[in-house]
This record gives C-alpha cells, sequence and structure tokens, in this order.
C-alpha cells in the first residue's frame, strides 16, 4: 500500500494528496501518516511546497470527514431507538443509554471532534456521531479542519526536515499509533467492566 500511495502523490501531486486524504477519512486503514510525511519530504525535491501540501491535505480532511458526518446524519435514530427496544436487552441496553451517549456529545461535542483529530483511527470515525448527534454543520466544519490542520502542518514539516530518512520517521509514527490503539482498547475494556458491574448492581 505504502509504493501506491507514493506513487500516487508522485505522479498527481496536490490532485494526489487531496484524493488519498480524503479516503483516509473514509477508509482509515490507509494511513495518513504516510501521506503527510512522504509529502514534506517532496517538498525537498519537487516544486510541491510545504503550505500547498498542507492546504490541499486539510481540503482532503474536510471532505472526507463531511462524507462520514453525512452518513451519520442520514442515520434514523429512531430506528435505532426501536432496535434496542427490540433487541437491547441482550447487551443490556437501553433507549435511554442511547438518548445519554447523544446528550453526551450534544454537550461535549465540540471539543471531542477537535481532539479527536489527532488520535489515529478515531479522527475519520469521529465524524459519523457529530454528523447522528446534528452537530452544527458549521462547527463542525470549523473544529474538523482547524484541527487536521495542526495534524497535517506538523507532520508535513517533520517529512520536510527529515527529508530522505521519511521511512524512519514512519516507523516512530507506527509506534505512536501502536500505543494510541492499545490506550483505546484498555479503556474500552474498562468502559465495558464499569458499564456491566453497573447494570449488575
Amino acid at each position: 500500500m505504502e509504493n501506491w500511495i507514493t506513487g500516487m502523490m508522485e505522479e498527481f501531486g496536490y490532485l494526489g494528496i487531496l484524493f488519498l486524504i480524503a479516503l483516509e477519512n473514509v477508509f482509515p486503514p490507509i494511513p495518513s501518516e504516510v501521506i503527510l510525511i512522504f509529502g514534506g519530504f517532496m517538498t525537498t525535491n519537487t516544486n510541491l511546497s510545504i503550505m500547498g501540501v498542507v492546504w490541499f491535505a486539510t481540503l482532503g480532511s474536510v471532505i472526507g470527514a463531511v462524507i462520514l458526518y453525512g452518513i451519520g446524519h442520514l442515520i434514523d435514530m429512531n430506528k435505532i431507538e426501536k432496535i434496542i427496544e427490540r433487541w437491547g436487552h441482550i447487551f443490556r441496553l437501553t433507549k435511554e443509554d442511547i438518548n445519554k451517549t447523544e446528550q453526551w456529545f450534544s454537550k461535549y461535542g465540540v471539543w471531542t471532534v477537535f481532539f479527536c483529530r489527532f488520535v489515529p483511527l478515531i479522527r475519520s470515525l469521529i465524524s459519523i456521531p457529530a454528523g447522528m448527534a446534528h452537530m452544527n454543520f458549521g462547527i463542525f466544519l470549523l473544529l474538523t479542519a482547524l484541527g487536521t490542520f495542526i495534524w497535517n502542518i506538523v507532520l508535513v514539516k517533520v517529512g520536510a526536515a527529515v527529508g530522505s530518512s521519511w521511512e524512519d520517521m514512519i516507523a516512530y509514527m507506527d509506534v505512536y499509533s501502536n500505543i494510541v490503539y492499545a490506550c483505546l482498547v484498555v479503556l474500552f475494556i474498562i468502559f465495558v467492566v464499569l458499564f456491566i458491574r453497573k447494570r449488575l448492581a
């Protein structure tokens, strides 16, 4: 996959970056780290500029996020509640749990959308619950653009700074991603345990 990504960027430049980042947002297994760090490296030996790569990457991120927001927006909460009413007892879920989750996102979703842009995998998927909660679209766009701009500019500048050693930096980013994934798994397990204990209490 890495060779395909770098090949696309070398052949299509800014448009390749925009397409790959938009695709990465909709299909998270595509690593944005490779796109951004290699994009930074390309600014050292092509006519691409750091800010050009950052702006096109940010535009691609926003396009991908809007697609996922739209998917979340189309999800019918009434249908979800009916499904929970019928099958929720298997997982000890109730309509109230869904409503509480929606209320929590309505209260804290603004900061969640922003800060999750720095978390691998979650930075893409967070757009779906934002759409489901019908988060103000203007605020969603602003925070998505701001969060992804910061993430993009950091990694692109890192790629430009390390130059031909960009692949070594990818390895460090893999370590960062693995640590984040491990933390997410631990948090998920803790959440499940606490949820079950609360239900059984």
